[in-house]
Formats: structure tokens, sequence, C-alpha cells
């Protein structure tokens, strides 16, 4: 009877522990992660081909992650792009080629004051794995244009974040904080004399002097960074529906900086002696990135990234430097994960 009475006592001890263990697995968990990572190719072939190019073989591998924590007036979210590309081309000189070279760090931690309303502190990176080279076609070595560090843009904020749902979000900061790199090594600039200087006016991270010179002109000051104070804004769109993925993030910051003093430059050309960077000129980061997933390990994958920087300037085929809407596109067909 006692062994009986046990038996019974240890199996209602042991159905109350597997209810309470199954009452926890149905609590839905605060964490959440999706996003995409697969590796796209592309091949061209050609035999006696009259209209003329060059066999090929290009490759791109990506990966976008999203990270989201959310329990009570708590938020946080992580957003992370990293891609790599090269491209093998059949010829004498310049035979790879690198095509693409992202890498995309921004997290944000939100308490809730109201319904959908958040007061949040926000921080990104935003670089580069390997050099970047003006591809010249010539046997010699080809100019570095850029590389890790060079340039670079990290940014810390406080704001007010609006979250209606998990797919969208929208970000206004009045207290943001950018600085932008050109940072060039001591190897490598005696490697490659001026690089450094090249890299700085390139990333307008250089300021005027102060003192005028006996002829009335001013002098650049270079420097390796550049740190900024200003109004930064930024909205996002992560929206999944069964194997179709959209992600799409745009960025606008502009300096408070406002000095509307003119002054001659070493040429005699009358300029801002802010460099172009004050308040109302914007920089524009937007990113978009659409897949989708069949038969369960191939993926088609779009992304597009189009940027703007006041003060960064690019040269056109005539040689004249400018700033310039830059645009990326990627359509490609590869091995993919998408979650």
């Amino acid at each position: 009877m006692k062994k009986y009475l046990l038996f019974v006592f240890s199996l209602c001890i042991a159905t109350v522990l597997v209810a309470q263990e199954a009452e926890q697995e149905a609590v839905p968990s605060p964490w959440s992660c999706t996003g995409v990572v697969g590796l796209n190719a592309s091949a061209t072939g050609l035999v006696n081909w009259a209209a003329g190019g060059n066999n090929n073989v290009n490759g791109v591998a990506f990966g976008k992650v999203r990270l989201l924590y959310s329990d009570e007036n708590l938020s946080w979210e992580s957003n992370l792009n990293l891609e790599y590309g090269l491209s093998y081309i059949d010829q004498k000189n310049d035979a790879f080629q690198k095509s693409s070279d992202v890498i995309d760090f921004n997290t944000k931690l939100g308490w809730q004051f109201h319904k959908a309303w958040y007061l949040t502190a926000s921080a990104g990176f935003k670089s580069q794995f390997a050099f970047g080279r003006a591809y010249d076609g010539t046997e010699a070595a080809d100019p570095i244009i850029s590389k890790f560090l060079s340039p670079s843009y990290t940014d810390i904020s406080v704001g007010i974040d609006w979250k209606p749902n998990s797919i969208f979000s929208l970000y206004l900061s009045p207290v943001a904080g950018k600085i932008t790199t050109a940072y060039v090594g001591d190897a490598l600039e005696n490697a490659n004399p001026g690089l450094r200087q090249q890299m700085q006016d390139k990333y307008a991270t250089w300021t005027y002097s102060k003192e005028a010179n006996a002829d009335g002109t001013y002098d650049k000051i270079y420097k390796s960074y550049k740190a900024e104070l200003g109004l930064s804004f930024k909205g996002g769109i992560n929206y999944a529906y069964k194997d179709l993925k959209i992600i799409t993030t745009l960025g606008l910051f502009t300096p408070y900086a406002w000095d509307k003093t003119e002054i001659p430059d070493a040429n005699g050309d009358l300029v801002y002696r802010d460099n172009n960077r004050r308040f109302g000129n914007f920089d524009v980061d937007w990113d978009t990135a659409i897949s989708y997933q069949f038969l369960k390990c191939l993926n088609v994958t779009l992304s597009t990234s189009l940027k703007y920087y006041n003060g960064v300037k690019i040269a056109n085929a005539e040689g004249i430097a400018a700033e310039r809407v830059q645009f990326k596109g990627i359509l490609g067909l590869g091995v993919g994960y998408s979650f």
C-alpha cells in the first residue's frame, strides 16, 4: 500500500512539473532574430564574341541580421549589415577587383514612456573591410582610394523613437554626435606619400586656420577625424511575408555648425570657413535589401545603397571634383538562407 501511495504521489509531482514546464514554454520569448545571409555568384563565358568583352566571374557574400528585444517598457534593437564582393576578369592587368565592401552596425535602446513612443539612445558604425583602389588597367599598383577607418562614420545620439509595430520605426534626435575618420597610418603613408592628405581632403576632415597668411589666404589644417554635433533622423522598415523579406533604412544628419564667413582659399576663391558642413545641408544614407527564398536554399536578392555626403568630393570623367550622389545596386541569384 505504501509503495502504491508513493507511486501515485510521485506521478502527481511529475505531472505538476511537466505542466509548469509546458506553461513556461508557452510564454513567448522577448527576443526575436530575423535576417538573410547568402552568397550570390555569376559567370560570363565568351568564345569568338564579335561584340567584345572578357570572361568574368563575380561573387558577393552578404549578411543582414536584425536582433530585437521587447519586454514591457524596454526595447533593444540591433542591425548588422555585412557585404563583400570580388570580381575576376580575364585580362592581363587588374584581373581581381573588389566590387562591394560594407560594414554597417547600429543599435538602439529605448524606454517606452507612452504607447509606441520611446526615449532612445542610439549608436552606429559604418566602414569597410579592405582597401579600395582606382583600377587603371596598368601594370603599376593601383592607387588606394579608401580603406578600413578611411572613411568611417560613428554616430551616438539621444532622441525619441516611434515604433507602432515590429515592422516600422521613426527616430528623431536633436542631440546627435557624428565622428568621421580618414585615418592613414605612418607605414601606409610612407609607402604611399601624400595618401594621408588625399584621404583627409576627400572625406572633408580638414578645417581652415583661424589666422590669415600675409597674402590674405587661409591654410587648411588636416586631421584624421572630424567630430560634429547635429540633428539626426532615421527611419526603418523590416517586413517579412512567408519567404519574402524587405529591409530598408534611411538616415539623415545635419550639423549645427553655421559659420557663414567667406574666406579666400589658396586659389583666391571665396569659400565658407566651415567646409560646407553647416545646418540645413543633410548627409543621406538609404539602404534597401529585398530577398526571396525558394526551393529552401536558393535566394534572389536585390540590394541598393544611395549616399550623399556634404564635403565629400568625387571626381567625374573630366577630373572635376564635386559633391555627388553615390548609388550602388546589386541583383543576384545564389545560395541563401532567410530567417
